[in-house]
């Protein structure tokens, strides 16, 4: 029976947060802490989720609204913004970022590669200029 000695598989550090946005994102409405925990899964006490939560929110990642004795959450930004957002990080901080933009870009794959050809020659283009 799992417990607090260690029994249970530990998620890698940040899994459990990512684990919580998504739920948030995935829904079309504010959730409660009850409903995260059914959506992560009960393998989690319930308290668990609630801090994660509540670190969420403090972080300035997730709302939260008071709704009857408790709150709902929802994401504060969309998961592309979010994941945006990241990326500028990882550059900024990153000691030639040249170097770092030129890996990224020999990683991506044709999709991916094609997609952002075509992003970047639409932000060559004048404003309310049309093909």
């Amino acid at each position: 029976m799992p417990g607090g000695d260690g029994s249970r598989a530990r998620r890698a550090a940040g899994a459990l947060e990512s684990e919580v946005m998504a739920a948030l994102w995935a829904a079309p409405a504010p959730l409660s802490g009850a409903a995260v925990h059914e959506a992560v899964g009960t393998d989690l006490s319930y308290k668990t989720v609630l801090t994660v939560l509540t670190r969420l929110h403090e972080k300035g990642l997730a709302e939260r609204a008071a709704s009857g004795r408790g709150h709902v959450y929802s994401p504060r930004r969309a998961h592309a913004e979010l994941t945006a957002e990241r990326m500028n990080v990882a550059l900024r901080e990153a000691r030639d970022r040249g170097a770092a933009l030129q890996k990224f870009v020999t990683t991506l794959g044709p999709e991916d590669a094609a997609a952002l050809r075509e992003m970047l020659d639409e932000g060559d283009r004048p404003q309310g200029g049309r093909r």
